[in-house]
């Protein structure tokens, strides 16, 4: 949760004093409820004990949790702000336009950061173009 402070620099002491009691009040209600964690295990286990899923009780499609680990780089954020994102247009696929002569599998289509193959031959000093498919 993000919070601004300078949306609390106008209040008054008053709306201070009632702004602290309602968080101290939230705060107490989070403070005793159960971890997340064991309310699920929980759960799933009534569930497998049943025979049930939750797409069955409830009738939808459970969403997936949010992956974790690494977040998207830059170069991901720039796709998504191109202007053919914001017009809702998609992106077609790009051929590629170089090749590993040393496997074929190893393809690049010439944007973005150049992968590891191209970067290592780049360093031994040859050039993009020797890689031309």
């Amino acid at each position: 949760m993000s919070f601004d402070i300078n949306s609390i620099n106008g209040l008054s002491a008053r709306e201070l004093k009632a702004l602290i009691r309602t968080a101290q009040k939230q705060q107490e209600l989070v403070s005793k409820r159960p971890a997340v964690t064991k309310v699920r295990a929980q759960i799933n286990k009534i569930l497998r004990e049943s025979g049930y899923s939750i797409a069955e009780l409830y009738g939808v499609d459970v969403p997936a949790p949010a992956p974790r680990g690494r977040k998207p780089g830059k170069v991901a954020k720039k796709a998504a702000g191109t202007k053919a994102a914001k017009k809702g247009k998609k992106t077609g696929v790009v051929a590629p336009k170089y090749r590993d002569p040393a496997d074929a599998n190893n393809q690049w289509t010439g944007r973005g950061k150049p992968p590891r193959w191209m970067a290592a031959y780049l360093a031994k000093g040859r050039k993009k173009e020797d890689f031309l498919i």
